[in-house]
């Protein structure tokens, strides 16, 4: 059985995306990558995810409609927790974003990469995933 964590990161910045998916591809992780809501929504949907970190303003559709919608339409493999990974910062988004469904929240701004490398794998742990 592989044993390998699958985390999706759904970043519209392509630099940013491009850092994450190689910093943790650097730590052993299989990393897939969507540039935009509609996408990451498909990919969220067809599951399997150990963990999903998931930006708010997204090309397409934000990060918001998308936790939305996955109320409506459940994924069909499971998959681990929802972080919320962006710059917003303001406690009524925070609030939301968890009321969404979201089982986390980091600011990117506010962390250096080491930081969130720590972040991701305490919610890995924490969720047995």
């Amino acid at each position: 059985m592989d044993n390998t964590k699958k985390i999706l990161i759904i970043e519209d910045d392509q630099f940013l995306r491009e850092f994450y998916q190689e910093l943790l591809q650097a730590e052993g992780y299989e990393v897939d990558a969507a540039p935009d809501g509609d996408i990451g929504l498909i990919k969220i949907i067809a599951g399997g995810y150990n963990l999903i970190l998931l930006d708010i303003m997204l090309p397409k559709k934000d990060g918001m409609q998308i936790l939305r919608d996955l109320r409506v339409k459940p994924p069909s493999k499971f998959n681990g927790p929802i972080v919320v990974l962006t710059n917003l910062g303001q406690d009524a988004v925070i609030k939301q974003c968890f009321d969404l469904g979201a089982n986390g929240y980091l600011i990117k701004s506010a962390m250096n990469p080491d930081q969130i490398l720590a972040e991701i794998k305490t919610y890995l742990d924490k969720n047995g995933t």
